[in-house]
């Protein structure tokens, strides 16, 4: 017999819908934030995090904004390969300039002549004139004018040395050293120079010393390895854009390169804005952790309003209505969490300010700034939304018979259809925002790509886990705890899958980041024994060659000697179209490069298509090109390139591609020429000696002897200054999947917090069925434990494979499982698991069963 139909309520508009959900929500909220706490923790973390990350990035943008002139020494630079300015392009500097400072910047050997033997020091050498700086002030130690430093010192020109390279040389001011074949005098230590940040990557510290001292020393010679820069202050009011504009058509073909206060320091500028956008992407993966946080709150708190949602539905309450009531309490609690989240992020860099601006090498103008703060706010926002959404749309499964069941414990596995297209516009929001605000879409999407990847290896992992625990059940008789842990596992409704998904995609993270900076590490140290020469020897002259292969020829501890012919060139033109109209910005069009020529193809030279010239060919410039790069750049045998060398502009035939290798530490050319190409270009050598780690000193010190203009570059030295770079990046990058850590430990406890009623539940009964305490801590521990040895083992996996995929096709190195850190992780895992179950065991095993049993009738 069917019950009497009761007639439906009339249904309420969509403002009316919305304003009776709003005081539902209303009294929900009146409850207190209880449950709610690690939803709230969840999101503040995350955002706090990013926008942190947000907030430094936009302090340096603003230092290097403010302080572009003073980076970059003046208002605008413009800076020449291997050559000074020509009388046309110094005249044009004239004529639109206040005042133009001349600097050649280069590597050389300081070398100092102790008690036993000379000791020698790769320095970078900035020769500068009279009116250098033209902007800022150079700190000297002890502190005297720079002009009286770099003058005259008792008959020997004065120079300016860095710290650490005088330390090195065991010399203090009013001692002698060398460069080359000239005598300075150490006058001051350098403390700091105003444009340190223009001048990019160093391999040796700092020495400051006039142009014209310079002059007799053979370290400036025609065809020697160095840079000019001529700095340029404009008079006032003059507008920087058009005269750049002016200056790239004037000398466009003449291998000019342009800079100006706009963009100062544009190597730390895109260094930063790289690493800061890689380290949103680390935190976007903390902020998925969070997610996971956010939807198990959510689930557990509608677990436990079952019985409210069910009276309501019984009482006429419209799907909508119960909807929007949840929604609207769950959106203002996660705004609420985005504040804090945001509020945290904008105080903390103000509170470091004064550490992190001792840590950079340049200004940071630390404030507020809107930016990062609303990208943070746009992240939390639709990750609120893409997990919550999720769990609300369950709602719709309880029903008035849920007052006598659990409805969230059953129903549809997937929320109807507009929930789960709603949730992939949101998601895709959020990737395309991520991808807008960091400006690389590869490293978005791989990121993307590798926090789904985990979330669905893990989820089924998590349901695996609960199937296994069922399978295994059979072979734990004789062993109570663990059939109990077991149990539990498997049983519905437990935190297997939460803790999971929480725990794993925090280590999945953190073990990525370790195999990343393990591998990048390995790639540069493990095979260089075999494969790295000792030595980088450029600026040899011609005529110094026969002497120079007679030294190390003959030396039996020297393996292999490899020389070229090197000049530097810069493409400028491709089929007689711009080379980026035709290539875009390949990393090859972004600055010289180096140049060579043979008429016989070198020794171990693959040839990959075409053919090289022949070795007595006089006819019109052939090129030959890394094949890899050509692939890359879209060229093909007969495209003409044309390269400007010294000034000048030359259009050779693409005639063959050959294989270059440039993991080897070794020479590696891009273009290689016929000689007759080349003929009468002032040029050096450049040479790799690989010996044995013995006999280095002795070459050394017999090529620097015997040739003081040679500079000597020492790869090991070179490898470990690249290695605290990444060290540094490293060190950034651990810091954000730390935090994504920490986060998956907060959902952690919030999984055991809302499965703390359960095991209370689940002791009581044991304890009244005669289990000590003892027996039903060891279940609780073999639970925690399996769980976190799972998460472990899967966030292993997913790390290995995530380190995998970034090295082999983001970074293009070779990859090797860094077992420690692997192995760690697990380890990680299982122990703060553990470690939280045991914290949470206690309410458990203090209740009285009989107490609990009775609360259940």
């Amino acid at each position: 017999m069917s019950a009497p139909s009761r007639p439906a309520a009339a249904s309420p508009g969509v403002l009316a819908a919305l304003t009776l959900a709003a005081r539902f929500a209303r009294r929900e909220l009146r409850g207190g934030l209880r449950g709610f706490r690690i939803l709230l923790a969840c999101l503040a973390l995350g955002v706090a995090a990013i926008a942190g990350v947000g907030m430094v990035r936009a302090s340096i943008e603003a230092g290097l904004g403010r302080e572009g002139a003073a980076l970059l020494g003046g208002d605008a630079e413009m800076s020449f390969t291997y050559r000074f300015a020509s009388a046309e392009e110094r005249a044009w500097m004239e004529t639109h300039a206040a005042a133009v400072s001349e600097i050649a910047d280069f590597r050389s050997m300081a070398v100092v002549d102790g008690p036993e033997g000379p000791e020698r020091g790769l320095t970078q050498v900035k020769a500068v004139d009279d009116a250098y700086p033209l902007v800022g002030a150079v700190t000297l130690s002890p502190d005297i004018p720079l002009a009286q430093a770099l003058g005259d010192q008792d008959g020997t020109p004065g120079a300016i040395m860095a710290p650490l390279l005088a330390d090195r040389l065991q010399i203090a001011p009013g001692d002698t050293f060398r460069l080359g074949e000239t005598t300075f005098r150490l006058s001051a230590l350098l403390e700091s120079e105003p444009d340190s940040g223009a001048d990019g990557f160093g391999l040796g510290p700092r020495t400051l010393v006039l142009r014209q001292a310079l002059e007799g020393s053979g370290l400036l010679a025609p065809g020697t390895l160095f840079d000019s820069r001529y700095r340029l202050t404009l008079p006032e009011g003059t507008a920087v854009a058009p005269l750049a504009d002016q200056a790239r058509e004037n000398f466009r073909d003449s291998g000019m390169r342009w800079r100006d206060s706009r963009n100062g320091a544009p190597g730390i500028a895109t260094f930063v804005d790289r690493l800061g956008g890689f380290l949103i992407l680390v935190g976007l993966s903390g902020l998925a952790v969070g997610g996971v946080g956010v939807s198990s709150a959510v689930r557990a708190y509608l677990s436990g309003k079952t019985a409210t949602i069910a009276t309501l539905r019984t009482l006429g309450a419209e799907r909508r209505v119960l909807f929007l009531t949840y929604f609207l309490q769950i959106g203002a609690l996660a705004v609420l969490g985005i504040a804090i989240g945001l509020v945290l992020g904008a105080v903390i860099p103000l509170l470091l300010a004064p550490l992190i601006s001792a840590q950079l090498p340049i200004p940071a103008e630390f404030g507020l700034y809107p930016r990062p703060l609303l990208e943070a706010a746009l992240y939390g926002l639709l990750t609120a939304l893409i997990f919550t959404l999720w769990p609300l749309a369950r709602t719709e499964d309880i029903r008035a018979a849920a007052l006598f069941r659990d409805a969230l414990g059953g129903g549809r596995a997937l929320p109807p259809l507009r929930y789960l297209l709603t949730i992939a516009a949101l998601f895709a929001l959020l990737l395309g925002a991520a991808g807008a605000f960091s400006g690389n879409w590869g490293l978005t999407l791989w990121t993307a790509g590798g926090i789904l990847g985990a979330l669905v290896l893990l989820t089924l992992a998590g349901l695996g886990i609960r199937r296994l625990a069922g399978a295994l059940r059979p072979i734990s008789r004789g062993r109570p705890p663990l059939r109990w842990a077991l149990a539990a596992v498997a049983g519905p409704g437990n935190e297997a899958l939460p803790v999971v998904l929480s725990l794993g995609l925090g280590l999945s993270v953190l073990a990525a980041v370790g195999q990343i900076d393990g591998n990048l590490r390995a790639a540069i140290t493990r095979d260089l024994p075999d494969r790295a020469p000792s030595y980088f020897f450029v600026d040899i002259q011609p005529d110094q060659m026969e002497g120079f292969r007679t030294r190390v020829d003959t030396d039996p501890a020297v393996s292999r000697v490899e020389a070229a012919p090197m000049l530097r060139g810069i493409i400028t033109q491709i089929n007689g179209r711009p080379a980026r109209e035709v290539a875009g910005d390949h990393w090859v069009l972004r600055g010289d490069r180096g140049v060579t020529y043979s008429a016989a193809r070198p020794e171990g030279t693959k040839i990959t298509e075409g053919a090289w010239w022949p070795e007595d060919y006089t006819g019109p410039p052939q090129m030959s090109f890394a094949a890899e790069e050509a692939a890359e750049m879209g060229l093909k045998l007969g495209d003409e390139i044309t390269i400007n060398i010294l000034g000048r502009d030359i259009t050779a035939t693409l005639t063959s591609f050959r294989e270059v290798d440039f993991s080897t530490a070794g020479m590696g050319f891009i273009t290689a020429m016929n000689p007759s190409a080349l003929a009468g270009a002032p040029h050096s050598w450049i040479a790799t000696v690989y010996a044995e780690p013995q006999a280095e000193a002795a070459i050394l010190r017999d090529l620097s002897n015997s040739y003081p203009n040679i500079t000597a570059i020492r790869v090991r030295d070179a490898i470990d200054r690249v290695s605290e770079l990444l060290g540094g990046i490293a060190t950034a990058t651990s810091y954000g999947a730390g935090a994504t850590l920490l986060t998956g430990f907060l959902v952690l406890i919030g999984a055991a917090l809302s499965g703390e009623r359960a095991r209370v539940y689940e002791a009581a009964v044991l304890k009244t069925l005669g289990a000590t305490r003892a027996r039903v801590l060891a279940s609780l521990a073999w639970r925690s434990g399996i769980m976190g040895a799972a998460a472990g083992l899967v966030a292993l996996a997913a790390g290995i494979a995530g380190g995998w995929a970034v090295c082999h096709y983001v970074m293009e190195t070779d990859y090797a499982v860094i077992w420690p850190s692997a192995l760690a992780i697990v380890a990680g895992g299982l122990i703060a698991n553990l470690v939280a179950g045991m914290v949470f065991a206690w309410r458990p095993l203090a209740a009285r069963p009989a107490r609990v049993l009775r609360s259940r009738d």
